[in-house]
């Protein structure tokens, strides 16, 4: 009976439990009763703006020298995609564009919901924007101050509302808990020791309660919809200007010039810093001038999605970049380690191998002796291949990190993509790709067959040393 009566408190403990909470203990509710709340888009809206932080941040002054500097003149890039500096800049500012279009496309289907009207337009004020630099609205932040205190707000946003989905997970998992320990108690009878704990789970569910309501105050969860989807435009006009500035697209923005630094600029100008217009470096060669000019009818955005499509000759065209990343650090390891590679990861290397490599492999080992046991030989082949990986390999480890980050950021609210395309595989050339790893493959051949001929040949003499202290050590009547 006593059992009874404490399963009956704790059940109605825990559907009152908000409202025996203390006056004090609950922080005052901002009032927005004349707009909806966010709720439950929270974690979306959380994404959308994560993705917007990153790429602000990717076009950073530091960013963007780095990809002048460092990115675009990666060996592996020059050799089998491209030595044309514009063309290279110009897959970059296209990646950037692409990773904009597809967060104003979130931005557009949540702007629907929006009372006010022009927060329901933004597609079209943003396409316009795009395309011929028009901000009627003066959507687009005006100066630092402005934009570092958006930042900010921002970032607490999203940190606050990642912190809410952890609290509300581990408030789930606490209730189901209960409600397990609540069946098995109206099962069996309980000793005092269960009461105990039954107790404590609910104090512990009390008190995570409160913790989920202060967070979703605090996070976006209780912000009024229109004034976090007005956040997100000003930023989305904001991180576009930003990148005709840096890569020197398109029509002049005096309004930016108070906003963004022109140190980072991929195309500088001798010009006056504050008309931000396209520079005639490589002008005659660019092809992603070229293929923006062409395709001004159809929009900025148009344009460059354009251009990201992958030639024919290309991996990316032809769907094999990541099996080809793949492929080549499956041989990376086998490189540094010959002597650990069976028979079996042998067998299965070359399954992994297209019918064009094979054929192409065929040809070299044609007439290729099997005696390997020259050292010199051997170690002329390490070199050569430690030089192809060299300038192979990153482009590689990219495709996996580039390709991995974006599955990452389908099920996480941040995201930290710090690889471009044009860093990977998918714009390397076919033909090249394949000569290059065709190369590894019979220098692999040819380290291999060395390492186990010499394994061999001092296993031989080892057990031929044994065989003669045998011999030597029999009793001369054994002999």
């Amino acid at each position: 009976m006593a059992l009874e009566t404490l399963l009956v408190k704790v059940k109605t403990a825990i559907s009152n439990s908000f409202d025996s909470v203390p006056p004090k203990l609950l922080k005052k509710k901002p009032s927005f009763k004349s707009k909806p709340n966010v709720g439950v888009l929270a974690f979306e809206i959380a994404g959308v703006m994560s993705k917007l932080l990153h790429l602000w941040h990717s076009l950073s002054d530091a960013t963007i020298v780095r990809i002048r500097n460092d990115a675009v003149n990666l060996e592996g890039v020059r050799k089998i995609i491209s030595n044309d500096e514009s063309f290279l800049l110009g897959l970059a500012c296209a990646e950037f564009a692409e990773s904009l279009r597809v967060v104003a496309n979130s931005v557009t289907r949540l702007g629907v919901r929006c009372e006010d009207p022009n927060l329901r337009s933004f597609q079209r004020a943003f396409l316009e924007f795009a395309d011929s630099g028009c901000d009627p609205k003066e959507w687009a932040l005006p100066g630092p101050k402005e934009i570092e205190s958006k930042l900010k707000k921002m970032e607490r946003y999203v940190t606050l509302t990642a912190a809410l989905y952890r609290e509300m997970e581990e408030l789930t998992v606490l209730e189901s808990g209960f409600r397990k320990a609540l069946i098995h108690a109206d099962a069996n009878n309980v000793g005092s020791k269960d009461q105990q704990k039954l107790y404590e789970l609910q104090q512990k569910i009390f008190w995570q309660k409160q913790e989920v309501k202060d967070l979703k105050e605090r996070s976006l969860w209780s912000r009024s919809f229109d004034s976090v989807v007005v956040l997100l435009v000003r930023f989305s006009f904001t991180v576009l200007a930003r990148i005709k500035v840096v890569f020197g697209i398109g029509h002049r923005m005096p309004c930016l010039s108070r906003t963004l630094s022109t140190s980072a600029t991929v195309y500088p100008s001798d010009q006056n810093p504050n008309d931000f217009v396209v520079s005639g470096l490589l002008e005659e060669e660019s092809k992603f001038d070229e293929a923006v000019n062409e395709d001004m009818e159809s929009g900025f955005f148009e344009a460059n999605s354009k251009l990201l499509k992958p030639p024919e000759s290309t991996l990316g065209a032809s769907g094999l970049a990541l099996h080809y990343a793949n492929l080549i650090i499956v041989m990376e390891k086998m490189i540094k380690s010959p002597h650990l590679v069976g028979v079996d990861a042998r067998d299965d290397l070359y399954g992994m191998l297209p019918r064009s490599i094979r054929w192409g492999l065929r040809g070299r080992l044609r007439g290729v002796g099997f005696c390997a046991s020259d050292p010199v030989l051997a170690g002329e082949w390490r070199d050569a291949l430690g030089r192809i990986l060299g300038w192979l390999s990153p482009l590689a480890h990219n495709m996996i990190k580039w390709q991995n980050e974006r599955s990452f950021e389908q099920h996480n609210l941040v995201a930290k993509t710090n690889v471009l395309l044009l860093q990977t595989l998918f714009f390397a050339n076919k033909d090249k790709t394949e000569a290059a790893i065709t190369e590894l493959l019979v220098g692999l051949n040819y380290i291999w067959r060395f390492e186990r001929e010499m394994t061999a040949k001092a296993l031989f003499e080892c057990a031929n040393s044994n065989g003669l202290l045998f011999k030597l050590n029999k009793p001369a009547n054994e002999i």
